[in-house]
């Protein structure tokens, strides 16, 4: 029988674990990208090497966007492609945290269909197929039952809660922490861990590609930051932001967000 392609990408993010836990992140050959891009470490190139060598062998007819890959406007004319970031949460992987992951997806047209978030040295492995359901290391997961934001356990960065971002400077009474890896936040919400997670900055599609479906496919809502729609393989592989929650908590977020807001810094 063929492999699914949700199987390939569980097979190559073991894989890609294999070859990441062979380094020790603070020992690791580490430098920054050119015009303030962030870091990446010898460990992101050979997962990266080996993803591309494996998944396009497998899948030679998709396309290819990745984190540490140069990006090349070929894969705007495949309507499947695959979606990598191989470690997200490179400064916590730098600095000998445990908490960063492997990020897998596959889009076509423009949706996410198959979606893999691996953190090995957690042993958490979150799974999804588009209608398919969620899955954290074989065991289906949804996302909390959580209602009123004032409650809440959210993910987001410090500086979410300015003022300036909320309808009248009315900045909601919940509970922030803060996770390294976006794919990560988005796990923790799709298995109710957390209640919602949201960004207000550009984001690359590579960090929220597999945690869009895997949290969709656990009853939650995931969209921009204007609650719109999130497309994926665009020119410029960026989203406006994400709110990720279930469905009572998303719509609270986006009445009480400013959409006049600047947001934060671009990328």
């Amino acid at each position: 029988m063929p492999e699914t392609d949700l199987s390939l990408l569980i097979r190559a993010a073991e894989q890609a674990g294999d070859i990441a836990c062979r380094y020790s992140g603070p020992e690791a050959q580490k430098w920054e990208k050119p015009g303030g891009a962030g870091p990446v470490t010898e460990a992101d190139l050979a997962v990266n090497e080996m993803l591309s060598e494996v998944l396009l062998k497998a899948r030679p007819d998709y396309g290819w966007l990745s984190e540490e890959s140069e990006d090349t406007e070929t894969r705007l004319d495949h309507n499947r492609l695959f979606i990598i970031d191989p470690i997200d949460g490179t400064r916590s992987f730098a600095a000998g945290s445990r908490t960063w992951a492997h990020s897998l997806a596959i889009a076509e047209d423009g949706e996410i269909t198959a979606a893999v978030i691996y953190l090995p040295q957690r042993d958490l492995m979150y799974c999804a197929a588009r209608g398919q359901g969620a899955t954290c290391n074989g065991a289906k997961i949804r996302v909390s039952t959580q209602a009123d934001l004032n409650m809440a356990n959210v993910l987001a960065a410090r500086p979410v809660q300015d003022p300036k971002h909320w309808q009248n400077g009315q900045v909601p009474g919940f509970n922030r922490s803060h996770r390294p890896s976006l794919a990560y936040r988005m796990a923790r919400v799709a298995d109710a861990g957390y209640d919602a997670m949201l960004t207000l900055r550009p984001s690359w599609e590579w960090d929220i590609a597999a945690g869009d479906l895997i949290l969709r496919e656990a009853g939650g809502c995931c969209s921009d930051r204007f609650g719109g729609e999130l497309r994926y393989n665009n020119p410029h592989p960026t989203l406006n932001g994400v709110i990720a929650a279930p469905p009572r908590l998303h719509d609270q977020l986006i009445i009480a967000l400013d959409p006049q807001s600047p947001g934060l810094r671009p990328l």
